[in-house]
């Protein structure tokens, strides 16, 4: 299927290949998250040290960062299907070498940090193409809805998962890694289901230069541009996920179970706002709308900050989750729209690295802003800051603000 705007009713059903996207996206994301939450606990068990939890993390991220743009090039020049295939059997290697290791009971601290590079790996290699299939999938004219059905789809995961993860890890690690081998290997079943997708290479060859060619694609389109860095900034500045446990324990005196469904109100927020979008898809004044919902995201981080009821905690999260949602779909799908197929790897990869950049920047900012002002003060500095980001890029970017419809 083409990706240029049909004329038939947008709500009409999304293709087959797509449907099997979304399974493929909803299994690897949730295997990705099982094999976290078992990782870590495993880690742990054996070591008892906060310090190579910390190390799991970094050693995962360190890898993304850096292979997430070479993997762009990648995802421009040959079968995104099988890049997403490829990626996938990576993630099955890790899982098949934890669960021999458990097995064996040979498995040890220096085999948990090397799947945590091949985990790191494995995402970098993925969200490019991932990201990059979906306009070859549905018709122009859907894409906001499969956008808004994808991010859906990949809450769902990241919700499920974790909590699925923790309760088969009860009955051993060896179950855990199994379930993920399941689910990667019908993973890779599902992707290699989708329709063959044409593939429409540049005229330049592969060169350093041209792996980095979507940074100067992304700062010569306005619209891009501005919708990226608005949400960059906003993450940045807004993110108050690495404070919960303060706020959880000493400001709204709860317990675990509270901090956990603190930190689950963002996503349940986001998936009842991506469902909505799915069956109501934005259709006019996009950029305004997209403005009107970080400031909406701001303002919910603000009642947060100053709330000292649990309930309302809650709620301020679940809002600016359900906000954020609304800027994901938006952005997402304007850069697929504005960028030719030829590039979208590469833009997709930018995307992608500037998105993983600004979680690990918001956390630190975060922090240190709290050990300089308290958590309230932190957490009320980047919902002000998230305000004042919306009023200056209104000015910054006219073109993105006057945005009337997602698909030209």
């Amino acid at each position: 299927m083409s990706n240029a705007a049909g004329t038939a009713d947008p709500a009409r059903p999304l293709s087959r290949s797509f449907h099997f996207f979304l399974w493929t996206r909803l299994l690897s994301t949730a295997a990705n998250q099982i094999l976290l939450v078992a990782l870590g606990w495993q880690m742990y068990d054996l070591t008892a040290s906060a310090w190579d939890l910390g190390l799991v993390g970094l050693l995962q991220f360190v890898p993304t960062v850096a292979f997430t743009i070479p993997s762009g090039q990648l995802a421009d020049r040959a079968d995104r299907r099988r890049v997403i295939s490829a990626a996938i059997a990576v993630m099955l290697c890790a899982a098949a070498l934890l669960a021999w290791g458990s097995a064996g009971r040979w498995i040890g601290r220096d085999l948990i940090f090397g799947v945590s590079v091949l985990l790191g790996l494995a995402r970098a290699l993925l969200t490019p193409a991932q990201q990059a299939i979906v306009p070859a999938l549905v018709p122009g004219d859907q894409l906001p809805r499969a956008m808004a059905l994808s991010a859906a789809v990949m809450k769902v995961a990241v919700v499920a998962g974790p909590a699925l993860g923790g309760f088969v890890y009860a009955l051993g690690p060896v179950w855990a890694y199994g379930l993920c081998i399941v689910a990667l290997v019908a993973a890779i079943g599902c992707v290699l289901s989708i329709h063959h997708v044409p593939l429409i290479k540049g005229k330049d060859p592969a060169s350093f230069a041209s792996m980095f060619a979507g940074f100067g694609f992304i700062f010569h389109k306005p619209v891009v541009l501005g919708a990226i860095s608005l949400d960059l900034f906003a993450v940045v500045l807004g993110g108050a996920t690495a404070l919960l446990p303060i706020y959880a324990k000493d400001i709204l005196q709860t317990g675990p179970w509270g901090l956990g469904l603190l930190r689950a109100a963002p996503a349940v927020g986001a998936l009842v706002l991506a469902a909505w979008i799915a069956r109501h898809p934005l259709e006019r004044r996009v950029g305004r709308t997209l403005f009107v919902s970080v400031a909406i995201y701001g303002a919910a981080i603000l009642v947060f900050a100053f709330s000292r009821n649990f309930v309302l905690s809650m709620a301020a999260l679940a809002a600016s989750g359900a906000a954020d949602m609304v800027s994901v779909v938006v952005r997402q799908t304007l850069v697929q729209i504005e960028t030719p197929d030829e590039m979208r790897g590469r833009v997709s990869a930018v995307n992608a690295t500037f998105i993983s950049t600004s979680n690990q920047l918001g956390e630190f900012r975060a922090g240190a802003t709290a050990a300089w002002l308290g958590p309230v003060g932190s957490v009320i500095l980047g919902g002000v800051g998230t305000l004042i980001v919306v009023a200056l890029w209104i000015r910054l970017f006219p073109p993105l603000a006057k945005r009337d419809r997602l698909v030209p």
